[in-house]
């Protein structure tokens, strides 16, 4: 069992372009100039991680997550910066390297990736990849990556770049290592992939009860097991947004809410989200909304249940204001996350004496 001085707390955000309080829309130069603000009251509540996607759309600021990181690198002092995802199958593996011992530079040492496949595919026509070499990107790519992450000189071949032969590359990282995930939505392939290049995993559970995901613990931890590698930590990264009482954080999150996950639907033939499944998603779902009791007692069930070592809210929705994510991060920090170290300490103390 997962104890609570053992589990991390993290947050996430793609960087979504917002409103301010009066419903006008910001640019996306002011989106991410607050994501930065955001990024700084983590760190000074105390939240462990705090990790930018990656996407190429209108309605999402940031493309570039790695510079974000950089400048966040430069005004906090011990919040841990990554990515949630880098989308390694349209992007080079070694640029990618760089970038990020980049930031472990400029942050002491607090840099983090999360590998994934990403959710949209927009960064595929845009740097000149076919979506017919999906799986062999991502699987090419991502054996490339985890040989750089040795960081010695490294010889490799494969289809989708230029080989290398006794090459190096530079920067090193101080501690010749950078904490790298790898970030997957459900699929067991992607799970059992994780456990062979011995990499930890983050869940990605967006919707639906949060148990139904205990299989893909299991098959993570019988895969390092046959493969006799040891165990290692999993993420669960989900939705989330906090407000002084549960009617205020219903109200304040609904619309912004909606209106995103139903442009997103339109365009993958979803229904539109209807007040009767949202409230479900609530109440039986991994959505993490509500006052910091609601979604403290639900944050525990969940860490408890999965047995994870880390649980990030990803804190923005659609266009949601500022001011209220701000908000949501400042009661994570100050009384989420102790209730939920209280709870779990207490679930671990009556376990001992039984």
């Amino acid at each position: 069992m997962t104890t609570a001085t053992e589990t991390e707390f993290g947050i996430g955000t793609f960087g979504d372009v917002t409103v301010d309080l009066r419903g006008e829309p910001l640019s996306q130069a002011q989106s991410l100039r607050n994501v930065i603000a955001e990024g700084v009251l983590a760190d000074e509540v105390g939240i462990d991680f705090i990790g930018i996607g990656e996407h190429h759309r209108v309605d999402f600021a940031v493309s570039a997550p790695e510079v974000v990181l950089a400048g966040l690198a430069t005004v906090t002092k011990r919040i841990r910066l990554g990515s949630a995802v880098t989308v390694l199958s349209s992007d080079d593996p070694v640029r990618v390297f760089q970038r990020f011992a980049t930031v472990d530079a400029l942050s002491n040492g607090r840099a983090e990736v999360i590998l994934g496949r990403g959710s949209f595919t927009e960064s595929f026509p845009l740097f000149g990849y076919d979506l017919v070499d999906y799986q062999q990107l991502f699987e090419e790519k991502l054996d490339l990556f985890t040989e750089l992450l040795k960081e010695r000189l490294i010889t490799w071949e494969g289809s989708v770049r230029a080989r290398l032969s006794e090459q190096s590359v530079y920067p090193h990282t101080e501690s010749d290592h950078i904490r790298t995930w790898i970030g997957v939505g459900g699929s067991p392939e992607s799970v059992v992939r994780a456990a062979r290049y011995e990499l930890p995993l983050v869940l990605a559970i967006i919707g639906g009860d949060p148990g139904r995901f205990a299989p893909h613990v299991d098959l993570f931890h019988r895969a390092l097991d046959q493969l006799e590698k040891p165990h290692l930590p999993i993420a669960v990264h989900s939705p989330g947004f906090i407000a002084d009482t549960d009617d205020q954080a219903a109200e304040s999150y609904f619309e912004h809410h909606r209106a995103m996950r139903d442009r997103i639907g339109a365009e993958r033939g979803w229904p539109p989200l209807t007040p009767a499944e949202f409230r479900n998603e609530i109440e039986h779902g991994s959505l993490y909304l509500g006052s910091p009791e609601t979604v403290a007692r639900k944050i525990a069930t969940t860490v408890v249940t999965l047995g994870i070592k880390r649980f990030d809210m990803k804190y923005s929705a659609g266009t949601l204001p500022h001011e209220h994510m701000m908000r949501s991060i400042e009661l994570y920090g100050t009384k989420v996350i102790p209730m939920v170290r209280d709870i779990l300490a207490n679930e671990r103390t009556l376990t001992l004496a039984n």
